[in-house]
């Protein structure tokens, strides 16, 4: 759902060409994972269940994962941010964390006047389970994606081609030059929503979209809106003539073997469903009452249930199998649904244009607003105004499902999202980074609002030149957060930048001339050389800060050495040196 004053999705939150059609670079079962085991080629599941230490992470974090996920069941700050949740996090083809905590049905009602949930009778609230199924909101904007691009691989659209090619009427109001592209990346210039549940039958919804005029011109602006896959829902409808939810069914739930991802599941999965809220105006634009087993959004609401922009109801594990098969390029198992090219440009930004609203085909990318410590410039992902989450990182080859019921019973009790932060940060901080020299390397650690130091006892560099070597490992949220290489030759009371350069495997060499790090470098270790001022006593340290909101998965330092000729003033290998570091706020860690 797209908010309906144009508020940007992160503030909720506080080349490739086609080619002639083609993509070229320039009842519900009662055991999910048995129900939904797609097996690969050589007949091994493409999904179970195991281990952290399978999965190849780290068991604490996994932990801390549902501690902080449960916090958020009390008030954070007033009230819950949701009823309950259900949370999976996996690492290549194991699911190491499958975890629901809290109720899936629990109020009957809101009471406006003091604030507050009419909780049905006890024996009437039914908790999370494992295989809840959640209304996905615009997490269902990726199923439409994905099918989008399906009909590109296979000829029946271009990315480049104006909409209107494919609907003449959709060419109104100055609206001939938006293009497939610019639906699938939200740079059509649609604004965010408009309330088609007002208009009386879906002929005249539909003109609705065709009739209205755009904020501004197509491919130079960056607006989040809904209007963009309900349109691009009418393109495919046209192209295949088939219903949208009919094409979910055959292109992407069956060959994945997604028995619990649909539209409009029907009255006997109700009690395997989360509860969304109780709508009623002004909160809501429709007078419902309790929304349970129907899709909340009530513009897909009244286009009956099935809509490009929302209405997909699923659960954790089959939403695991799709971020395999994504990550597995396009395959589960003996099915393809996407060539690995065509996930490539999925993962891809093309809003190279407008940075900080990173947008591969139909997936959002780098947002640590959700994806927290997870987001790298290939992290794919995707939000849904109820509670939901998807997130995929293929450079860790990680994955990350969050289902809440976030608008249980009231939107206004949620705000921000700050859930899927935690627990994005906490399978971030579970994928172990390796020592580069030795058993143990310094870590900054991932915490907000934070200042940690790393400084070296004061050395003789007053006489040559003094070289320091280490090695560098840090991944930060660009801007915000930044680590400083630094030195004082008065004993603290001034510190001024030290430069340096980098160079990572295989790479070329990077200078650093005002002596920061900060954003993404790769999450490989870096070769890292400075010279150091001369001074009688010089005091070198690494200082790493945070600010209040979102964080990387920190910093790391390993072997610091400094020579001056062939002379060694400090070696962190020597252990009478190693003890001398003064450490605040940083650790040592195995990984």
């Amino acid at each position: 759902m797209a908010d309906a004053r144009g508020i940007s999705r992160r503030h909720m939150g506080l080349g490739a060409v086609a080619l002639g059609g083609g993509l070229a670079f320039a009842s519900l079962p009662a055991d999910p994972a048995a129900a939904a085991a797609p097996t690969r080629g050589d007949g091994r599941p493409a999904l179970r269940h195991g281990s952290a230490r399978e999965a190849g992470l780290l068991p604490g974090p996994l932990k801390q994962l549902v501690a902080d996920a449960e916090a958020f069941l009390q008030p954070s700050p007033r009230h819950p941010w949701y009823a309950g949740a259900v949370l999976l996090a996996g690492r290549g083809r194991t699911v190491a964390l499958h975890k629901p905590i809290g109720m899936a049905v629990r109020y009957q009602a809101y009471d406006e006047e003091t604030d507050t949930g009419v909780e049905f009778p006890p024996d009437r609230q039914i908790p999370m389970a494992e295989d809840t199924v959640f209304d996905l909101a615009s997490v269902s904007k990726l199923f439409t994606s994905i099918l989008a691009v399906q009909q590109i691989e296979r000829g029946r659209i271009e990315l480049e081609a104006p909409v209107a090619s494919y609907l003449p009427d959709f060419g109104r109001a100055g609206k001939q030059d938006v293009t497939i592209r610019h639906l699938l990346t939200h740079t059509s210039g649609f604004r965010a929503w408009i309330p088609l549940y007002t208009a009386p039958t879906y002929e005249e919804k539909v003109q609705r979209v065709y009739d209205e005029a755009l904020a501004g011109p197509p491919g130079t602006a960056y607006l989040y809106s809904d209007l963009n896959l309900i349109s691009l829902q009418l393109v495919l409808e046209h192209v295949t003539g088939r219903r949208l939810d009919v094409l979910l069914r055959e292109e992407i739930t069956e060959p994945l073997g997604m028995r619990r991802t649909r539209y409009n599941p029907p009255a006997s999965w109700k009690p395997k469903i989360a509860a969304t809220e109780d709508a009623r105006r002004p909160w809501s634009g429709l007078d419902r009452g309790l929304v349970w087993g129907e899709v909340h959004d009530e513009n897909a609401y009244s286009l009956g249930g099935v809509a490009g922009h929302a209405g997909v109801f699923s659960d954790a594990w089959d939403l695991a199998v799709l971020a395999r098969t994504l990550l597995d390029g396009g395959v589960c198992g003996r099915k393809r649904i996407l060539r690995p090219e065509s996930v490539e440009l999925m993962f891809t930004d093309f809003n190279t244009a407008f940075p900080g609203d990173e947008h591969g085909l139909g997936f959002e990318l780098y947002q640590h607003w959700y994806m927290g410590a997870m987001a790298t410039p290939r992290t794919a992902g995707h939000t849904g105004f109820t509670g939901t989450a998807l997130v995929l990182d293929p450079t860790t080859d990680s994955f990350l499902v969050v289902l809440g019921n976030s608008v249980h019973p009231v939107r206004s009790w949620r705000s921000g999202s700050a859930p899927r932060v935690a627990a994005a940060n906490q399978l971030a901080r579970a994928v172990p980074v390796r020592p580069a020299r030795g058993r143990t390397a310094w870590f900054s650690g991932m915490a907000s609002a934070a200042r940690a130091t790393l400084a070296l006892p004061a050395l003789d560099t007053s006489s040559g030149v003094a070289r320091l070597s280490c090695a560098l490992w840090w991944d930060t949220e660009p801007k915000a957060d930044v680590l400083v290489l630094e030195s004082s030759a008065d004993g603290g009371t001034t510190w001024e930048p030290v430069p340096f350069t980098t160079r990572r495997p295989g790479g070329t060499a990077e200078a650093h001339p005002t002596g920061t790090a900060t954003g993404w470098s790769g999450r490989v270790w870096h070769d890292l050389t400075a010279e150091l001022p001369a001074a009688p006593g010089l005091v070198v340290r690494w200082r790493y800060t945070t600010d209040r909101l979102y964080v990387g998965r920190g910093a790391y330092v390993d072997g610091l050495r400094v020579e001056k000729g062939r002379r060694r003033l400090f070696d962190e290998a020597r252990p009478a040196d190693a003890a001398r570091l003064r450490a605040e706020g940083w650790s040592r860690e195995t990984g």
